[in-house]
């Protein structure tokens, strides 16, 4: 197990270790323990201008690897066919910071025809530790193009979360070495004098490199950009942080969006043998429609259906995969995050089940709070399901319908504020599934007017079966998209 004592906060986390995890004969390397990075105070801005620039980079063959197939999407976009490409920022504190939105506006200027969606999603103090469990409900049902990542923490749960979104998703996910902290990072930095720089030096020469590679995903140099920035100028390294020592100030934002910027970008030149399988685009002509039914084999874990411009929209359609409803897949049912969020008094930051899931709100009050604070009940009910037993929150929970699972380490108590009894946490499925495909009202032609037929059954070959309603008048469809995640779940 590894044990990390967030300091000033009286939390201790245990976590198991996962993939990597070495034999107890040979420890597996341990992140120092570390005070948890919640969102910093706002600072004034200041203008970009007023910095000095960028040096070109050194070597811009390094540009751009691991995102071609989203920097093609954006690329390509053209004022009559505007291709929508999903971008999420994830992370913690710094991720939440004033850059992500730099980069945000960078992309939506350079690529105006592009149907940006873009979303962050990083929450303050959630090393890779923590980060790993509201994954499971901020990122993987998001299904990104790409995900710009940086997170601090244990590298075994770093390498989970990139796994899983390369095994459950097609999205590319650009990594982030990091920046440059408070000190000068050293070559060879020596374990017993200072554990920081040690760790820093394996997560940034070896852990994050090796993830990066194994999972085919673009990794950002930030730091040698970060250092060339530093001696150019003369700065010394806290120069562009907050006087906290962590996080980044305006020209700190400034040299991360910019750094961020250069390396998104579209290379032509490089083969897309890693990424052009990732999803296929299966053009649907009136003809493929026989006696009112559309069948496509394919493989993968995603299906959407875009709807024809220019024709006439059609009737509706039942769906079915492989003989089945989608709602019939386990798979296709999401947890939204649970509210409150975190750094409430008291955040959920994940909730599993065992059974399959059905459509319905779920509420838990807390009751009987201890006097110290660290322990309290709980009582779950499900807005279908009904009453689903009560728990302790230092005992793990199953729900007497199975809808219901909570592991003790998926509560969050932040700085320990007041817990009141009553206090409510909320919590929603919902679908990634449609078992009747409705033409899209089309507002705006040169959009991709997609609907998700369905999401999250398992990666592998499959038969989309369309049954039109009536078989005259078949729903007017252009394609059927898929999408293959690159790596295979265990």
């Amino acid at each position: 197990m590894i044990k990390v004592h967030l300091a000033g906060l009286g939390l201790c986390i245990s976590v198991a270790l996962g993939i990597g995890a070495t034999s107890a004969a040979e420890p597996s390397p341990q992140p120092p323990p570390r005070a948890p990075l919640p969102t910093p105070p706002p600072e004034a801005t200041a203008e970009p201008a007023t910095f000095p620039p960028l040096a070109p980079v050194e070597d811009p063959s390094q540009l751009g690897l691991g995102v071609q197939r989203t920097m093609t999407m954006l690329a390509t976009s053209t004022p009559l066919h505007r291709n929508h490409v999903r971008v999420l920022f994830y992370g913690q504190s710094i991720t939440e910071q004033e850059w992500s939105k730099q980069v945000a506006e960078d992309l939506r200027k350079r690529f105006p025809d592009a149907d940006l969606e873009i979303e962050n999603r990083a929450i303050g103090g959630f090393a890779s530790q923590l980060l790993i469990r509201p994954a499971e409900h901020d990122v993987y049902p998001f299904y990104p193009d790409l995900v710009i990542f940086h997170v601090f923490g244990a590298n075994q749960q770093y390498e989970q979360i990139i796994k899983s979104i390369r095994s459950r998703t097609t999205a590319e996910v650009l990594m982030q070495l990091d920046r440059v902290g408070a000190k000068w990072p050293q070559t060879q930095p020596d374990e017993k004098a200072d554990k920081g720089l040690w760790w820093d030096y394996l997560m940034n020469h070896r852990f994050l490199p090796d993830i990066a590679k194994k999972y085919g995903c673009g990794l950002e140099d930030v730091r040698s950009g970060w250092l060339q920035y530093l001696r150019d100028n003369h700065y010394e390294p806290g120069q562009l942080l907050l006087k906290d020592g962590a996080h980044l100030n305006p020209q700190g934002n400034f040299l991360l969006a910019q750094l961020t910027d250069r390396y998104l970008v579209y290379r032509p030149d490089l083969p897309n043998a890693d990424w052009k399988d990732l999803t296929h685009d299966y053009l649907v002509a009136a003809s493929d429609w026989k006696d009112g039914k559309l069948s496509i084999e394919f493989e993968g874990n995603r299906l959407d259906v875009i709807a024809a411009g220019g024709r006439s929209p059609g009737g509706a359609a039942g769906v079915l995969i492989d003989g089945r409803k989608p709602s019939e897949f386990p798979g296709a049912y999401r947890i939204t995050r649970p509210q409150p969020g975190p750094w409430s008094p008291l955040f959920l930051s994940r909730v599993d089940h065992d059974t399959p899931l059905v459509l319905e709100e779920w509420t838990l009050k807390v009751k009987d709070v201890s006097p110290d604070g660290k322990t309290w009940g709980f009582d779950v009910t499900g807005s279908v399901t009904g009453p689903d037993g009560s728990g302790r929150s230092d005992q793990a929970f199953t729900g007497k319908s199975d809808r219901v699972k909570i592991d003790p380490a998926a509560w969050f108590r932040g700085f320990n504020p007041p817990l009141p009894d009553g206090y409510t946490i909320r919590w929603k499925v919902l679908p990634m599934f449609v078992d009747e495909y409705n033409v899209v009202k089309i507002e705006e032609a040169t959009k991709e007017n997609a609907t998700v037929v369905v999401q999250g059954i398992p990666n592998g070959k499959h038969t989309l079966e369309l049954v039109a309603e009536d078989r005259a008048n078949p729903p007017g469809i252009g394609a059927v998209r898929t999408y293959k995640p690159p790596v295979k779940e265990e």
